[in-house]
């Protein structure tokens, strides 16, 4: 009687260890490993190339990218970008329609020095090795004055670019033209208020449902309502040290969170409503978590716990009564 029931309990167990189908795709935690990447601020699943992620260093790198693929943490390319100045401070990439990268050179450490900043456009290529890319740059200032800014996002099916400024008592959702223009100034206006953090990187669902702003310690998930974001909910996030970036899974169903520093890791939670394919509700469970993640690395792993826990619990207490 003993076997069938410890043979149950290891079942559970391993059930509940199980990693997600998304993961066994190639969106499981991982290490960046590139020892030319110690800077990573900015992360973007691509559509293309599945398990591929695209990063980049913060500032004194020049003008590259690079696709690292989450299986082995190894980079597989390195872009170099033509047709643009020296990048300056290189903050954040995502990835719009029709596998169009985007790379925000939008850091301005002078708190607003900058009379503007740049974006930088390119195809993403079908074929991953270390190659040459000719970018559109664009230039960019905000209606209200020069800012600080660390996360951009694409609407994946409007292709219009949003920017969020960093400010430490909140800040806002820039929205650019409907078509970026390579000749003259593109003016950024906000659209909506981002209280409650100091936005370091965001990223909107496959879908372009849901918008997720992320701090050093913490984030919070937005309905996108049309640009007119509606808080949902906060959500904590694993601690990496210097929380840098984040990306939704190309599938919708997990964030990814990046940090800076050489090896950096990039950890993986269930992202609100669970998938980036409908409009479902985010999970009440995460409101009021705080600023401050709490390291466990999302609910697949509190939940193996406490299914390991009951099922020691049960085969102790299973044990006790045979000797008694």
């Amino acid at each position: 009687m003993r076997r069938p029931f410890a043979i149950l309990a290891a079942a559970l167990l391993v059930g509940a260890l199980a990693v997600p189908a998304s993961a066994a795709d190639g969106d499981e935690d991982f290490t960046i490993k590139d020892p030319r990447i110690t800077e990573s601020s900015g992360l973007a699943a691509s559509r293309l190339h599945p398990g591929i992620y695209w990063t980049h260093n913060d500032s004194d790198d020049g003008p590259y990218i690079y696709a690292v693929d989450s299986r082995t943490g190894e980079t597989v390319a390195r872009l170099t970008l033509t047709g643009v100045g020296t990048p300056r401070d290189v903050e954040a990439i995502s990835v719009g329609p029709d596998n169009r990268i985007y790379v925000g050179d939008i850091g301005d450490n002078l708190g607003g020095g900058w009379p503007h900043v740049w974006i930088y456009e390119l195809p993403e290529p079908k074929t991953l090795k270390d190659q040459t890319i000719r970018a559109t740059q664009y230039v960019v200032k905000y209606s209200d004055g020069a800012r600080d800014a660390e996360s951009l996002v694409v609407h994946p099916k409007t292709g219009r670019v949003y920017i969020v400024d960093k400010n430490e008592q909140g800040g806002h959702l820039y929205e650019g033209p409907a078509e970026l223009s390579a000749s003259g100034s593109n003016v950024f206006r906000p659209v909506a208020a981002v209280p409650d953090l100091e936005a370091t990187d965001a990223t909107l669902s496959p879908n372009g449902e849901h918008l997720v702003v992320r701090s050093y310690f913490g984030a919070i998930a937005y309905d996108w309502n049309g640009g007119k974001i509606k808080r949902k909910e906060r959500l904590g996030v694993p601690f990496l040290g210097q929380g840098e970036s984040v990306t939704y899974t190309a599938d919708g169903t997990r964030l990814m969170y990046g940090a800076e520093g050489p090896d950096s890791s990039v950890e993986g939670q269930d992202a609100p409503g669970g998938s980036g394919s409908s409009s479902g509700s985010g999970s009440p469970a995460a409101e009021g978590k705080g600023d401050s993640g709490d390291g466990l690395g999302g609910n697949l792993r509190t939940g193996a716990i406490a299914v390991a826990v009951a099922c020691a619990a049960l085969i102790g207490l299973r044990g006790l009564r045979r000797r008694r």
